[in-house]
């Protein structure tokens, strides 16, 4: 089969949840021996003259770095590539690209979309844009040939807001990774193995790394506290929470990818999500594939994952995530648990790649 992919910034080692979905499924399927183009946006594309990524070809298409119109515009451009090309398939991540489904329907075009969660719900978007957003969802659900949803929670909103009872539920992934054995990165931040707490993501409002940065700073404990990510458009929050964690000493990384996040994953003690939003959070999977104890906030998308309460703490409870914090790290033996089999059977790319696959043959 021939399939198109549009919804992502692109691949590889680029910040974002679609991102990495998308990084670990689309060689699995061009693997399994299908012709698989990502399209991508310039303005996250270090080098425009690579043009493959094992086995996926990258198309680079224009898009305003401009977060209320940049989806908008790459979608709309990347359909009509797509109704150019006739792809057999032509699938459409998150709901904000989801808007130009019902274009792609009038070239002619079989569209998959998959559903990664309710973004309208993030706080850094304003009244236009939540209204757009929630017109992306309404718009891809409605027309799609198939839905795909990485979540229960997702497959009741769209059965409860538009009747669609068709949806298929394909979870993200993650691979079981072989501990690093080196730790130069770390002692270049000034770590030491198993002597650091981690948090993973963009920093935005919905993360919750405001509260994570309170709830440690109200606590007496010698584990450091490490940031990975960064923003993908410097906001007036984002810059405030870099000078929040820098006052209270913690230690932000940048976005990293490769043998530095390894690293950082391998040699951590404990891993914290304090979000108040996530589709199916790969960070979290990540984690879990390294074995770290967790620590998550109660909201729908986490508790799917079906952890221990003790791994739980109300979201947005500051006083809760530093409880939640001293006890882990008091009680470390109590509160990790082998995740190995619970990924192999639910969170495996092969697998995962298999069924968008069976998807895409069913149209």
């Amino acid at each position: 089969m021939k399939i198109i992919v549009l919804g992502t910034r692109g691949i590889p080692d680029i910040l974002g949840g679609v991102e990495t979905h998308c990084e670990e499924l689309y060689p699995r399927i061009s693997k399994l021996g299908h012709d698989v183009t990502i399209i991508t946006r310039t303005p996250y594309v270090k080098d425009r003259t690579v043009i493959a990524y094992k086995g996926v070809r990258l198309k680079h298409i224009f898009a305003p770095k401009q977060k209320s119109i940049e989806a908008i515009i790459h979608t709309f451009l990347g359909v009509m590539y797509a109704g150019f090309k006739r792809p057999d398939v032509l699938h459409i991540h998150a709901v904000g690209p989801m808007i130009m489904t019902p274009l792609a329907r009038l070239l002619g075009l079989k569209v998959v979309v998959t559903n990664h969660g309710p973004d309208y719900d993030r706080q850094k978007w304003g009244k236009l844009a939540k209204t757009i957003l929630k017109l992306g969802e309404s718009f891809g659900t409605r027309t799609a040939h198939k839905p795909i949803v990485i979540s229960n929670v997702i497959k009741s909103i769209l059965e409860k807001k538009y009747n669609r009872h068709d949806a298929v539920l394909i979870y993200n992934g993650v691979t079981i990774p072989k501990l690093a054995e080196h730790d130069d990165y770390i002692h270049s931040l000034g770590l030491e193995k198993h002597q650091y707490i981690i948090a993973v993501g963009r920093f935005v409002e919905e993360k919750g790394f405001s509260d994570l940065i309170k709830a440690y700073s109200n606590i007496t404990t010698p584990y450091k506290l490490v940031l990975v990510g960064d923003a993908d458009h410097e906001t007036i929050y984002s810059k405030q929470l870099k000078k929040e964690a820098k006052e209270a000493g913690v230690i932000l990384t940048g976005f990293i990818k490769g043998e530095q996040l390894h690293q950082i994953f391998s040699h951590a003690q404990l891993f914290v999500m304090p979000s108040y939003h996530e589709g199916l959070p790969i960070a979290l999977l990540e984690a879990m594939s390294y074995n770290l104890n967790v620590l998550v906030s109660d909201i729908p998308a986490n508790l799917e994952v079906a952890l221990d309460e003790s791994h739980y703490f109300e979201v947005g409870n500051i006083e809760a995530i530093s409880g939640s914090i001293l006890n882990a790290l008091k009680h470390p033996s109590k509160a990790k648990i082998d995740n190995s089999k619970l990924i192999l059977e639910k969170y495996n790319w092969d697998t995962i790649a298999e069924d968008t696959i069976s998807v895409y043959k069913s149209l």
